[in-house]
C-alpha cells in the first residue's frame, strides 16, 4: 500500500504576532515548523504502514527551506519526500494550492500508484481546512474529513473504514480506495523519534520539482493568477473583559443576575429590530 501525506511548513503561531499597521502576520524571527495537524497525519500513515506494509511518501509545496519539514517527516518515519518549489506557486490561495499539489500527485502516481492520501485537518496559519478536500475533488476520489480513527484498511476489497468526528459523537464510514482523509489531532499521539530515524532525516535530501517538472499544468491556475480569494484584513481579537462580581445575600445576587439578563435581552431585541 502506498500512502501519500500532504504537509505544510507554517510559522509557529505561539510566537507570531500581527503588525497593527499593516494587519499582516509579522514573521520576523519566527521559526517555521511542521504544521501540527500534519504531524499526526504522518504518524498515522507510519502506523498504517506498520499494520499493512507498504510505503509512506510526503508531498509539500513551499520555498526551499520547506525541506526542513520533509526532513521532520522522515524523522517521524516516512520513506521519502517530494517538494514542489517555484516562484510560480507564490501567493497561492487554497484553490491554487490544491491544484498545484494535485499536479504533483499526478506525477508521483505515474511512477507508483497511490492507494491513500492523508492530510492534516487544517493548517494553523490559515485554518480553512480546504486544501485536502480540494485535492480530493481534483483527483476525483472521496474526501473523508475530520477522521479520528482508522478502524480497518481492506486491501483485498479496496476499502477503508474510519470514524469521523462529529460535534456530538462520531460516525463510522466505509469508503472505496483510493480516497483522501483529513485527520484530527486526537487520531494518535506522536512519540519521540528513534535515533536511527533522526540520523536518516539529518542526511536525507528530498526530491525537489519546479513547475517545469510537472505535466499538463495550466499556469493560469497557479500562484496569484490562480487565486480568486485574498485576505482582506487580519487583527487580534480584543481581550475579554473581566466578569462582574455579584455581592450581597443570595436573594440580592439573584435579583442582580435577573437584572443583567433582562438588560442583555433588551439589547438583543433592539439590535434585532434594526
Amino acid at each position: 500500500m502506498h500512502i501519500l501525506v500532504c504537509v505544510k511548513q507554517v510559522p509557529d503561531t505561539k510566537i507570531i504576532k500581527i503588525d497593527p499597521k499593516t494587519n499582516t502576520l509579522d514573521r520576523r524571527g519566527v521559526p517555521a515548523i511542521l504544521n501540527p495537524y500534519d504531524t499526526h497525519a504522518v504518524e498515522e500513515a507510519v502506523r498504517l504502514r506498520a499494520r499493512y506494509g507498504g510505503k509512506v511518501s510526503i508531498l509539500s509545496m513551499g520555498p526551499p527551506q520547506a525541506v526542513a519539514a520533509l526532513k521532520k517527516c522522515v524523522e517521524i518515519g516516512a520513506d521519502e519526500g517530494y517538494l514542489i518549489s517555484d516562484r510560480a506557486f507564490a501567493g497561492a490561495d487554497t484553490l491554487a494550492t490544491s491544484y498545484a499539489l494535485s499536479r504533483a500527485i499526478n506525477r508521483i502516481m505515474k511512477e507508483e500508484p497511490i492507494d491513500l492520501v492523508i492530510c492534516g485537518k487544517m493548517a494553523i496559519d490559515g485554518d480553512t481546512g480546504q486544501v485536502g478536500p480540494g485535492i480530493a475533488r481534483r483527483m476525483n476520489i472521496p474526501p473523508l474529513t475530520g477522521v479520528k480513527k482508522v478502524e480497518e484498511v481492506d486491501e483485498a476489497n479496496k476499502k477503508i473504514i474510519v470514524h469521523r468526528k462529529l460535534e456530538d459523537g462520531y460516525e463510522v464510514l466505509t469508503s472505496p480506495l483510493p480516497c483522501l482523509l483529513t485527520v484530527e489531532k486526537e487520531i494518535n499521539e506522536v512519540p519521540y523519534s528513534p535515533l536511527p530515524n533522526m540520523i536518516r532525516a539529518a542526511r536525507y535530501q528530498p526530491t525537489v520539482w519546479t513547475v517545469n517538472d510537472l505535466e499538463d499544468v495550466d499556469r493560469s491556475q497557479l500562484g496569484l493568477k490562480g487565486s480568486p480569494t485574498i485576505v482582506g484584513k487580519m487583527f487580534s481579537p480584543p481581550k475579554p473583559e473581566g466578569g462582574k462580581r455579584l455581592t450581597g445575600t443570595a436573594e440580592q445576587q439573584v435579583s442582580q443576575l435577573v437584572e443583567v439578563l433582562l438588560k442583555e435581552k433588551r439589547e438583543l431585541l433592539v439590535q434585532g429590530g434594526k
